[in-house]
């Protein structure tokens, strides 16, 4: 396989992350470049790289450009993206700029690799939320047809980046001894709490925090629904990493716990762990670290018809993020569209 001049822009979790997940599938990366706000040195996964400073001219040659979009840089795609693409680059962004635009296809690639196929040089990835979501929705969507979803996440401090995981850190041991923890990245404190806000509100849908109206959004382009229900409560807890949700969904025809187990069982990037009466389900200590996107305590909802109950963990920073951006990547390479 040809090389291919790679920049990651951002040096916070998830671009770190991405160098990392680039040089574990070994992608054809030469030159791998890394750009963000100031020139600096920075050792990953034991490897050093010289940082330069993100300017227009800084894509120039380069064949792909993976904005992390977290932890400062996000936004970064907003002044450079497309500036990229006119200097050539393909560039696959993490942030939420351009999810929503009708020009930038929003991209799972073991979900919907053909929107690929009329990108404009510009590639997003979905929210780490609505990542793993989609990827268990698609193949029950695909066998019995979406009606309805309900989603409640319960989603770790990773997900907002190192200064959150401080955060979580410094209060832990505080709040042990009783003492009162002050609040600086969240509103309220996060050790051995849970607070019900990702994000700030909206006037798009009002009660609804900006994390949730990504949940309503992005699947229904990922999956070509427009007119899907969906409704999300999404809730940060003192977990460092890996999110988890709860959801609920009522499908067209009816699918029975052994067929929904064995469709998400033989669907790619998915591991099914349902042993119930043995506390057999997937946790966020689990799902940490690692690539797949976990499913259990599958069972049916008695409350409605055609309805099913999952419990869904991934990592966040990992296929939530880094992993899926470098997978866009891949299948770019592979179908010649770079």
């Amino acid at each position: 396989m040809k090389p291919y001049s790679v920049a990651v822009v951002g040096i916070g979790m998830v671009g770190s992350e991405m160098l990392k997940v680039l040089n574990e599938r070994q992608f054809p990366a030469d030159p791998l470049r890394v750009l963000a706000t100031r020139e600096r040195e920075e050792t990953i996964a034991g490897r050093t790289y010289q940082v330069e400073v993100a300017t227009k001219e800084a894509f120039r040659d380069v064949d792909i450009a993976l904005f992390a979009g977290t932890e400062g840089s996000r936004g970064a795609s907003q002044t450079y993206g497309w500036k990229a693409v006119e200097l050539g680059a393909t560039v696959i962004d993490n942030g939420d700029d351009f999810r929503m635009d009708p020009r930038v296809p929003l991209v799972i690639p073991e979900v919907n690799p053909e929107h690929l196929e009329t990108h404009q040089g510009f590639v997003a990835n979905p929210n780490c939320s609505t990542i793993q979501m989609v990827m268990i929705l698609a193949p029950l969507h695909k066998a019995a047809g979406l009606k309805r979803v309900v989603v409640s996440t319960y989603q770790a401090v990773s997900g907002t980046g190192r200064a959150a995981v401080t955060e979580l850190r410094e209060q832990a041991p505080t709040a042990l001894e009783g003492a009162l923890c002050e609040p600086k990245v969240y509103p309220h404190p996060i050790a051995f709490n849970c607070i019900p806000q990702v994000s700030s509100l909206k006037e798009e849908f009002p009660g609804y925090y900006g994390e949730e109206i990504k949940m309503i959004k992005e699947p229904r382009k990922i999956l070509e629904l427009p007119d899907l229900p969906v409704s999300a409560t999404c809730v940060r807890v003192p977990v460092f990493n890996a999110h988890a949700e709860a959801i609920n969904i009522e499908l067209q025809e009816k699918l029975t716990v052994d067929e929904a187990r064995k469709i998400l069982a033989e669907s790619p990037g998915i591991e099914v762990v349902d042993d119930p009466g043995q506390s057999g389900y997937p946790t966020p200590l689990d799902a940490s670290g690692k690539d797949p996107v976990y499913v259990g305590r599958i069972r049916e909802d008695s409350s409605v018809e055609n309805g099913l109950d999952l419990w869904v963990v991934s990592d966040n920073i990992r296929k939530g993020a880094a992993l899926n951006a470098v997978q866009i990547a891949e299948r770019l390479v592979d179908m010649g569209k770079v």
